[in-house]
């Protein structure tokens, strides 16, 4: 038997987690079955999430390894880049917001 955990954040703020026995040789999708995430989110389709180990994208028949990480990552809703700079325009000009906290003899921006 090997140990993995099992991460997925199938709402937003919402993080589910497990711990599990698995059989050795045991894939990813193996795991997945043998989890409680169906019966908590019988609504979540696992399958059209992106699967990774320690955040490396994998594929369901990936064999795992005591102390692997699952983790099953719904998509992005924004790009990150865009949603920073949208956040960056908000704050206004550069005395304010991020920019307004200094420390004494420190560049502007850290």
């Amino acid at each position: 038997m090997i140990e993995v955990t099992l991460v997925c954040a199938p709402a937003p703020r919402e993080v589910f987690e497990q711990v599990l026995q698995v059989a050795d040789g045991a894939t990813l999708r193996d795991a997945v079955l043998a989890s409680d995430l169906a019966q908590r989110f019988p609504s979540l389709d696992w399958t059209a999430l992106t699967a990774g180990i320690w955040g490396r994208a994998s594929d369901a028949a990936q064999p795992l390894k005591n102390g692997d990480r699952i983790e099953l990552c719904r998509p992005l809703t924004v790009d990150p880049k865009v949603a920073r700079r949208e956040r960056f325009q908000q704050q206004g000009a550069r005395g304010t917001g991020l920019f307004a906290k200094r420390r004494k003899g420190g560049k502007p921006g850290y």
